[in-house]
């Protein structure tokens, strides 16, 4: 298997581990959200208070080292994950953010995150687009010849 091959696997477990979790946690979630400004999450989790987690997920040391995007996605979320599986080096990753473990069954918190509200109209502006994002997504699975 190529390296790419191996991290797309290993992000594809570790995501679904991480989906997991959150829903267990009291989130909904949607894999590959695009905020407002245009970035796409890996994973973003609402839950029933309007709260946001986002959640990066890293396949490897050079998947974290040369992406420093998830720094954009600190305005958009009340609390930051970063998700690697269990073999991943955790002393590259910053300490002022939670940390999940996961693998393809379930996930644990390994470190949690500190809160960080968000903004009140960012807050609102971002539930408008998960709750489009999902019905549009559900429709598209229901139905996927009809209209886009």
């Amino acid at each position: 298997m190529s390296e790419q091959n191996t991290n797309n696997f290993i992000s594809f477990n570790v995501t679904r581990g991480v989906c997991r979790l959150l829903v267990d946690m009291g989130y909904q979630v949607i894999r590959e959200f695009k905020l407002p400004s245009g970035r796409r999450v890996d994973v973003a989790g609402l839950d029933a208070s309007g709260k946001f987690v986002v959640v990066e997920v890293k396949s490897s040391p050079a998947d974290f080292l040369s992406d420093r995007k998830w720094q954009d996605y600190l305005l958009y979320c009340d609390r930051f994950y970063f998700s690697v599986n269990a073999e991943f080096p955790k002393d590259i990753l910053p300490v002022d953010y939670g940390l999940i473990i996961a693998d393809t069954f379930n996930a644990v918190i390994h470190r949690n995150s500190p809160e960080t509200p968000i903004n009140g109209q960012r807050r609102r502006a971002q539930t408008l687009r998960f709750a489009r994002t999902a019905a549009h997504r559900l429709e598209n699975f229901l139905d996927p010849n009809g209209s886009r």
